[in-house]
């Protein structure tokens, strides 16, 4: 089995990354550029980006930091946000994107998933879920930074898209989102149990033990971390030492 990967999140409102607390309340924390360098040189797996207001405003303003970012910093980028066609993931990838997340355009449309994955292969086409409980056990795919309903259930959905040709999975907690209160472990079993394409979860990390957690219990095969690294609350390593 693949050791699970530690991936940095960077959540962007252009220019700078910014930090919320269950996609609200947003306060900028640093410079793109300068958190991707660091967490690139503290031995991160990984780096996400996502354009957490591309949707409001129809476009991914990504390109340019990407670009930036594929100058010095060599570890698989993952970008979302505002992805809405085929030509969007083109214009990603070119730009330095090894995987494209798609989440609003694939819950309206999912045979852009199949269209993605056909096109370039299912490890860059990337299914972005923003999960919100809804009931015991019950969780619903929602959009927009959590605002937008899909009524969607996330089980359903998520084995719909691996069918489609989705290649991992980014399972976003709404709910524990920013709180420091821990990974939401039922729903990543619940999605682990169901598909067999890799699953990051990323949400509520406030402790090297969540991230233990996140990978033991959850059955992730990574963990997104943005709070704890942009306050360096625990180095890469540590993290990386907890879920080895």
């Amino acid at each position: 089995m693949r050791e699970p990967r530690v991936i940095a999140r960077l959540d962007i409102k252009s220019p700078n990354v910014i930090k919320g607390v269950r996609l609200e309340g947003l306060r900028v924390v640093g410079d793109p550029q300068a958190l991707a360098t660091k967490y690139y040189e503290a031995g991160i797996d990984e780096l996400v980006y996502m354009d957490i207001v591309a949707s409001l405003y129809n476009r991914n303003s990504l390109e340019d930091i990407l670009r930036r970012a594929a100058e010095n910093v060599f570890v698989p980028l993952t970008v979302g946000g505002g992805v809405r066609t085929v030509d969007d993931v083109h214009r990603l990838l070119h730009s330095g994107a090894d995987k494209v997340a798609v989440n609003t355009a694939a819950t309206r449309d999912p045979s852009l998933i199949k269209a993605v994955a056909e096109r370039w292969g299912s490890q860059c086409m990337v299914l972005s879920v923003e999960a919100k409980r809804i009931g015991p056990g019950k969780w619903e795919a929602f959009t927009d930074n959590g605002r937008e309903h899909t009524y969607r259930d996330v089980v359903e959905w998520v084995q719909e898209a691996a069918s489609l040709g989705a290649g991992e999975i980014l399972l976003t907690s709404v709910d524990q989102e920013g709180t420091k209160k821990g990974f939401d472990i039922e729903l990543c079993r619940a999605v682990t149990a169901v598909v067999e394409v890799p699953v990051i979860l990323s949400g509520g990390m406030g402790s090297l033990a969540d991230a233990r957690a996140a990978v033991k219990d959850g059955g992730a095969d990574a963990i997104a971390v943005a709070h704890c690294f942009h306050y360096d609350l625990f180095s890469v390593g540590q993290v990386k030492e907890a879920v080895a």
